[in-house]
């Protein structure tokens, strides 16, 4: 039986601030998709361990990143939402897929070698095993449609290679998943470096937006961001810095890019940072005090991860055990 809606999955790790440009990347463009399709989202934590974590702060984030879900417009009425590992299938279907998954494939992602060489220190099998344990979270839900940023198609397509082996080898199981890129906004760059992503790890601080960063931060943040050489406001491929903020202001404003070059044509940098900062503020200010306001009642928060799980379990329940039956694995009386 066809099904009605196709799936959604998705999900964000729960290592610290969330910036503007996980916002703006991904969570954002969840919203929509709701109404759509049927949406799963997912806290990651289990992702979040190959690094380091303090315990007390990394359940906190988790709350905190599940109130900005939901500030931002996730609703637990249309979409379940829930943290990974209330859902043991994640990782019980990541050993199988372990197992069926090359070493090469692994070396070569791009993501592995840049933690690599930052985390030297902790070189876990966790940060290799990383894609296997992604392409478990969007298999177990016959994920149809996986919203993603362009740092991100390698472990898509990694995804998509063990959903076909495993399929060709046992018979078909898995949904062979498809990404979805937005147009607009799939990477958003740094302030200070517009050649790297924005990310929360930038020694930098003025290289990135926080969604918890107040008004006058923000406007300060913006404020310092590096130019192009000339006075042009202009998207194109010469302006880097001048085209992330073009895309910010767009993606905040609802204004068109090209209707922000008619805006601002001949008025300079510095008004148009000024009006950058106007746009980022009007649209993360009413998540920011939103977010405060859910944080407040903890019980709700946990009503709805423990319905979330729920749901999500009864899903990936039975797809772990599909899995289990046709590899071999002795059913339980």
């Amino acid at each position: 039986m066809e099904k009605v809606k196709k799936t959604v999955f998705s999900g964000i790790q729960p290592t610290g601030t969330i910036t503007l440009g996980n916002y703006l990347g991904a969570l954002r463009n969840w919203i929509p998709l709701q109404d759509e399709y049927d949406c799963i989202y997912c806290i990651v934590d289990l992702h979040s361990i190959t690094i380091r974590q303090e315990p007390a702060q990394l359940r906190k984030n988790a709350m905190s990143l599940l109130a900005l879900y939901l500030a931002s417009g996730i609703s637990p009425e249309k979409s379940t939402v829930f943290v990974q590992s209330h859902v043991p299938a994640h990782a019980e279907l990541a050993w199988v897929l372990d197992t069926m998954c090359y070493i090469g494939e692994l070396n070569r992602m791009t993501q592995f070698k840049d933690k690599s060489a930052k985390h030297a220190d902790n070189l876990n099998m966790g940060l290799m095993n990383y894609p296997v344990l992604m392409a478990a979270d969007i298999l177990l839900y016959g994920t149809d449609l996986v919203p993603i940023g362009k740092d991100q198609t390698q472990h898509l397509e990694l995804a998509r290679n063990l959903a076909e082996r495993f399929n060709n080898r046992y018979s078909p199981t898995f949904v062979v998943p498809e990404g979805f890129i937005p147009k607009l906004g799939a990477k958003i760059m740094s302030l200070q470096n517009p050649l790297a992503k924005m990310s929360k790890s930038d020694e930098n601080v003025n290289g990135f937006i926080s969604m918890l960063d107040d008004d006058e931060t923000i406007r300060r943040k913006l404020r310092r961001a590096v130019t192009d050489s000339g006075m042009e406001v202009r998207f194109a491929e010469d302006k880097p810095a001048i085209s992330n903020l073009l895309t910010i202001y767009s993606l905040c404003s609802g204004v068109s890019v090209a209707d922000a070059e008619k805006q601002f044509d001949g008025l300079g940098y510095g008004v148009f940072k000024d009006a950058v900062a106007d746009a980022v503020i009007s649209a993360l200010a009413p998540i920011r005090q939103r977010q405060a306001e859910l944080l407040e009642d903890k019980q709700y928060l946990t009503d709805i991860l423990r319905q979330g799980a729920e749901r999500a379990e009864s899903i990936a329940s039975k797809t772990v055990a599909k899995v289990y039956r046709k590899i071999g694995f002795l059913p339980r009386g």
